[in-house]
Formats: C-alpha cells, structure tokens, sequence
C-alpha cells in the first residue's frame, strides 16, 4: 500500500525520543543493530556533465574548479578497488559524470565491473540516465547495484534540476528492475525543501515497488559556484530525524550516510547510527568532495562497537512499511 506525505509527516512531527525509540526497534527488527556495511566510491570520469543539476560541482554549466575528465584507465579502477577490499570495503561503487553512458562509453565500464566483480566485492554503478538494453548489458557483465536518486519530492524537482524530468529518473529505475539489478536510490537534503518536500521524497522512496534495497541520504555539501551553495545548514536534529522517519518508511532497505558526513561531528553520527543508518562510504573522498578518513571511521566504530558488516543481511525490501 502506498504511503501517504501526510503519514510521513506525522512521523517527523512525533517527539524526538519518541520517533527515535520506534525507529531503532525496526532497524533492530531487520538488522544487526551493531554492524554497518562498508562501500567505497570512486569517480572514474569527473566533470563536464551536460545536465544543470543545482547542487553539484560536476555540472559543465557552473564554476566550480572540478575538471573535465577522460574515462580512467582500467588498471587504476582495479588498484582503487582492491586498496577498498584491503581497507574492508565490501562494495565498490564507480560513478561518472554523464547525463547517460553512450554504447561507446558503457563498454569500458562493462571491463570494470567485470574486473571489480572478480576481486570479489559488490559492484555498483552511477552513470546517469540509462537507454533500453544497457541494464541488461551491465546485468551480463556481474553488476549488482545501480545507484539512481530521485534527489527531492517531486514538487520540488525543478527547482533544483530543469534539463531533465523526474520521469526520466524513474524510467531509469525501471529498466533496473527489469534488468534484475539491485537498486541503490534516495536523495538530498537540505536543498532548501520543506519538511514536507522531504517527507514527500520518502514517500516517493517508499512507494517503489519493490522499495530500494539501499537508499542513500546525502545532506547537502554546500559547493561555491553552484546554485544551492548559499543554501541555509540543516539543523542537525532534523537530519537525525530523516534517518529515523527513512528508516521507519523503508524497513528492511540500507539506509546510507552519504555526502555531508565529513562535516558530522561523532555524537551526530551516532545518533543516526542509533536512528538506522546502517551504511557508510569508506574513504577520504567522495565523487568530488571530501569524506571522513578512514582512521577517523574505524575510531569512531570501536567507540560504538560498530563492526563492518560482512556481507548483505536483513531481511527483503518488500518488508511491510512501519507507518502504522
């Protein structure tokens, strides 16, 4: 049954201990509540995306001192790779700056996946818009994951991008699914949305059928020469609390603290460790912005007795929401 905005805003509004002790029972429902799995991500063609996108640094229409990049050599994807593997990552993920992949540019990323694949890690792949055929093709060659976001609700959409559509997005999901690929999709915040337009996204999330099996939530990295970088901070605690209703919304999915977390002190991500986040990525670099260091992580994990999880637990994404 698909979940209403208005219930996911009744969710946020509920009492801070409140939403917390429900959205930790849950997690604890379908999860280890100690174990966090681990992914690393690696740009392997930065910069010059033709699309206006208003949060990232990788747009060619904005300023913001990031290159236009060729497509890496395969040798240095598998290096990155196995250095992840060694540091205990247990998914690698390769994005690259398209609006989408054309036929002669999916075939390197098809070598890749295939020589990431056997190193024995999950792969997952971010390559913008996908055209019929390319799922399968990436399918054939061993991905696991396809990382497509919605971004924001859908009211708020163009807002932030206009050279697109949100059916454009959600056609991409669809040939995922059809292809038989995992899927790896949610959103940002702190675009200057209300909290309605961000319980309008996890609704829009949850409504998937079958929901993400992870569902990263970025919070803004507020990059000079974009068009959301005057954007105001995101109060903390409300942060927290997306973790929470994201968690309650979509039970049995990884939720993954993604970009903004090398600006998190260590008692705010505990916090949304505790609220269900129950996924990072590994590194001192995401795409183009920075991320905690790996040290800096596995210090933090020993203060929690975190522990990297070893391979995919919990139970199927179809899991009945926890709204009511």
């Amino acid at each position: 049954m698909a979940i209403r905005t208005a219930e996911v805003e009744a969710l946020f509004a509920l009492p801070f201990n409140d939403l917390l002790f429900r959205a930790h029972a849950v997690h604890r429902a379908h999860f280890d509540p100690n174990a966090v799995q681990v992914s690393t991500l690696l740009s392997i063609k930065t910069g010059g995306c033709s699309e206006d996108c208003g949060y990232c640094s990788q747009s060619a229409r904005y300023q913001t001192g990031v290159d236009n990049d060729t497509l890496m050599p395969l040798h240095e994807v598998v290096s990155a790779a196995r250095a992840a593997r060694e540091r205990g990552a247990t998914r690698f993920c390769m994005g690259a700056a398209w609006r989408g992949p054309k036929d002669k540019d999916l075939k390197p990323v098809l070598e890749m996946v295939r020589a990431v694949k056997a190193l024995g890690l999950e792969t997952c792949t971010t390559l913008g818009m996908l055209r019929e055929g390319q799922a399968e093709q990436l399918k054939e060659a061993g991905l696991d994951y396809y990382n497509h976001n919605l971004d924001t609700a859908p009211d708020f959409y163009r807002e932030i991008i206009t050279s697109h559509d949100y059916d454009d997005r959600l056609d991409t999901l669809g040939r995922v699914r059809e292809a038989g690929i995992k899927v790896c999709c949610g959103g940002i915040v702190g675009l200057g949305e209300s909290r309605a337009q961000r319980a309008g996204l996890i609704a829009e999330l949850a409504g998937l059928n079958p929901p993400p099996e992870s569902v990263p939530i970025n919070l803004l990295v507020r990059i000079p020469g974009t068009p959301r970088s005057d954007q105001p901070a995101l109060d903390p605690l409300e942060f927290v609390r997306t973790i929470a209703v994201t968690r309650l919304c979509l039970p049995a999915s990884m939720v993954r603290l993604s970009a903004g977390r090398e600006s998190m002190p260590d008692h705010l991500q505990a916090l949304c460790f505790f609220a269900g986040a129950n996924s990072v990525f590994y590194g001192d670099k995401l795409l183009t912005t920075p991320n905690p260091d790996t040290d800096r992580d596995l210090a933090l994990f020993a203060s929690l007795g975190l522990h990297p999880m070893a391979g995919e637990q919990g139970t199927t994404p179809a899991a009945t929401c926890a709204v009511l």
